[in-house]
């Protein structure tokens, strides 16, 4: 069973919460308001509070990946919205984001901008406790804690019902795991071609360590003494050159030898986690891994990290001695929907300074 039985509550109802839902707002203020409850140890709620907490939560699949959250949702236009008004920093931490919003909750734009999702939310939500005929009907009903709803609704303001806070708190986590295991069915059927969907969703506190890819890297250097950074025309040499993400790391969420590439130190806090141009970058960024994995192939072949060419290629040492249009042609044939789908997502494209 995936909940623990509460001999003071029926919780199937907790189950059907996601039931026929169209948009994210539900499970965004659930797991709002579970922080709440768990975190600060309150029942009384205001809708204010729990909005925030939605849009804290938000915040970073939105700004930072651009998932897709359907056509009947307002979540994320409003998040825009919210970013451009207050100049909040997209990869900001949920912390400050939380008191930009607080500070600012009064404010008629922000308010406007927010009060959307004060306006069904609170009542549909209760759905699984009381069919849904009015507003009004669902607030005298919830007030009551009628058939054990989770919270009733006063004014702007829900309250727990003390029959629950217990339960949801000794269930936090999976309860929480439990709503974002739905919202990740609910996403990727609206972002189909987006990788790794669940780690989009919360942002990381740690990025893996490259180590292991520098190493790679480092060992192909030490052959060919240096390399030229594609994008600016620089000498590199071993410590002297950051790890580029070919394809933003906020696409495709993963360290893969075939997206990742010497370039200038300058280059990563300028290209950012912007696209890069196919027809100008391409070719030189395949011969560059064409030449590493002929030259790192026949003196290491059990070499872990060639493995990660496998998502292109079903074998590396075919992939070695394919011609040099034969191997642009397998790294087309993985970039250029990549890179149309980030594109159709919303990510821009690189455009290089003139100086780097």
């Amino acid at each position: 069973m995936l909940f623990e039985k509460n001999p003071t509550t029926e919780t199937k109802e907790i189950a059907q919460i996601f039931n026929n839902t169209v948009a994210t707002y539900k499970y965004y203020w659930f797991v709002s308001i579970l922080d709440i409850v768990v975190k600060e140890q309150r029942r009384q709620i205001s809708f204010w509070e729990i909005i925030v907490g939605m849009v804290v939560e938000a915040w970073y699949p939105i700004h930072y990946f651009r998932l897709s959250f359907g056509k009947s949702d307002s979540l994320y236009m409003q998040i825009i919205e919210i970013q451009k008004e207050l100049n909040i920093p997209i990869d900001a931490k949920k912390s400050y984001i939380k008191s930009q919003l607080n500070k600012n909750i009064d404010s008629p734009k922000i308010k406007s901008l927010l009060r959307v999702f004060a306006l069904n939310v609170p009542y549909r939500f209760l759905s699984p406790w009381i069919k849904y005929t009015t507003d009004t009907e669902v607030v005298r009903l919830s007030q009551s804690f009628t058939n054990n709803c989770i919270y009733a609704i006063k004014g702007e303001t829900i309250e727990i019902n003390p029959k629950w806070e217990q339960y949801l708190t000794e269930n936090y986590l999976v309860l929480r795991d439990y709503t974002f295991w739905n919202l990740t069915i609910f996403l990727q059927k609206r972002n189909p071609n987006v990788p790794d969907v669940p780690s989009k969703l919360v942002k990381p506190i740690l990025r893996d360590s490259l180590l292991n890819q520098r190493h790679f890297w480092d060992a192909y250097i030490d052959i060919n003494q240096s390399i030229k950074c594609i994008y600016t025309g620089k000498e590199l040499y071993k410590k002297n050159y950051d790890l580029d993400h070919f394809i933003p790391w906020s696409f495709v969420s993963h360290n893969l030898l075939w997206n990742l590439l010497p370039a200038d130190s300058s280059i990563n806090s300028s290209k950012s986690n912007n696209l890069p141009s196919l027809d100008e970058y391409l070719r030189p960024y395949a011969q560059m891994h064409q030449k590493a994995i002929q030259v790192i192939y026949p003196k290491n072949p059990n070499n872990k990290l060639l493995e990660d060419y496998l998502n292109l290629h079903d074998s590396i040492s075919e992939l070695t001695r394919l011609s040099e249009t034969d191997f642009l042609n397998v790294f087309q044939k993985t970039f250029s929907p990549m890179v149309q789908i980030a594109e159709n997502m919303g990510f821009r494209y690189w455009n290089k300074p003139f100086q780097v």
